[in-house]
């Protein structure tokens, strides 16, 4: 299974993946951690990345997704998957993932974005991630508010009851 953690910039993408991937006992990816060098520097300049420039870093998390659903591996992969479309891309010919969407309010996010020093993605942008936002329809949706133990108890709740609704049809 590939739980796909997404939101938007500060909605506690690593954080929440990292715990659940330690809860689970399985692999944990950051999606940053695939960004071209020219997309961190564009960011890191506070301009916002574009659908051409998120596209080489869509395909390399989804060669990650490829591999572990190949090798039948359980995974954590933090991905911001703003739009529907980043999504399809995604689970292309993928059986095995749950989006799980880390859902909070811009003034609660920007918050924990103003506290945060040691990130490329600066504040300003966060209001065009959230004008590009594609909230998703079919995805376990999280509420940012409680705590880090409290969503990882949710997830797990939540996505082992869509894997069993899932089963059953």
């Amino acid at each position: 299974m590939i739980y796909l953690i997404m939101g938007v910039s500060g909605s506690g993408k690593t954080t929440i993946g990292k715990a659940l991937s330690q809860k689970l006992g399985c692999t944990f990816y950051d999606a940053d951690d695939f960004h071209p060098p020219e997309n961190i520097t564009k960011m890191s300049k506070g301009i916002p990345l574009n659908d051409s420039d998120r596209l080489p870093w869509l395909k390399a998390i989804k060669l990650v997704i490829n591999q572990h659903q190949k090798q039948n591996k359980n995974s954590v992969i933090t991905c911001s998957a703003l739009k529907q479309y980043y999504r399809d891309l995604l689970q292309e010919n993928t059986t095995d993932i749950i989006f799980i969407y880390l859902q909070g309010s811009y003034e609660t996010i920007l918050k924990r974005l103003q506290n945060r020093s040691e990130h490329f993605m600066k504040e300003n942008m966060l209001l065009s991630q959230f004008k590009t936002l594609e909230e998703p329809e079919n995805a376990v949706i999280i509420d940012i508010n409680l705590s880090v133990e409290k969503i990882v108890q949710e997830i797990i709740a939540q996505t082992y009851a869509k894997i069993e609704i899932n089963n059953n049809f």
